[in-house]
């Protein structure tokens, strides 16, 4: 059986998405408890190799197993060995030749700030504490420069053996303003994202919101292909891998 695994977590205390020896991660703590259930080795893949602290609402994982189990049985036993920062939302059986990056037809990402001078504790952890003003508009200025079909190398850091293709879609960028009014979403769709990509585009469309860059700047900054003219790259804590989708689900 190919399993699909939809999976949540709060990425604050993990080295990231995948196994490392610097530290804890997801893979691993996931890979284990399967293992327990199972009685044999497991081998994981996932949608997207989120990084060191950057959270997930819907990641796509999947293994295959020999092992005949009740579905419903595997998402309680699962949630009863995993650490309390990871949850596994729902199995699904899929077809033998579903990958969860391979099948992928795009991602959504959410970006959140608190751009107040004073942060409530509640969001600490999951959100960007930028305390400079910004300007909304010019922010949606900046962003339309972004929405397409792009290079983003100039938005993408640099990373050993890293060679994929530069060329992506972003399908869509908004912005949602919560009850607190210093509080903001920016959600990111595309095809896919290069490394660092939707956290240095979260810094960019910042950066344009606080008067840094100029909105009208952002399309000489991708055809430049320089990394070092955007914007920073944006604390990974205010990630979030909101969903993944597939043919299924367009």
């Amino acid at each position: 059986m190919n399993l699909k695994l939809l999976i949540a977590y709060f990425g604050r205390s993990f080295s990231g998405w995948q196994k490392t020896n610097k530290g804890n991660s997801i893979e691993e703590a996931l890979e284990k408890a399967l293992q327990q259930i199972l009685q044999h080795d497991v081998q994981l893949q996932a949608a997207s190799r989120t990084d060191a602290g950057v959270h997930a609402e819907g990641q796509v994982v999947n293994f295959l197993t020999r092992k005949k189990i009740c579905l419903k049985t595997l998402v309680r036993s699962l949630n009863g060995l995993l650490p309390k920062e990871i949850s596994v939302l729902s199995a699904e059986e899929m077809p033998i030749d579903f990958h969860p990056t391979l099948s992928c037809r795009k991602k959504e990402y959410w970006y959140d700030l608190w751009y107040g001078s004073v942060q409530i504790p509640f969001f600490r952890h999951t959100s960007w504490h930028f305390s400079y003003p910004l300007d909304l508009k010019k922010m949606e200025r900046a962003a339309d420069h972004l929405i397409g079909v792009h290079d983003f190398s100039s938005l993408c850091n640099e990373r050993t053996l890293w060679n994929r293709n530069p060329i992506c879609q972003v399908e869509k960028i908004e912005f949602m303003n919560f009850p607190q009014k210093e509080r903001l979403s920016i959600a990111i769709t595309g095809d896919h994202f290069l490394y660092r990509m939707a956290r240095n585009m979260a810094g960019t469309l910042a950066y344009a919101g606080c008067g840094k860059i100029d909105p009208e700047q952002i399309p000489g900054i991708l055809a430049s292909k320089d990394r070092t003219q955007a914007g920073m790259t944006a604390p990974a804590h205010g990630l979030t891998l909101k969903r993944v989708f597939y043919d299924d689900d367009l």
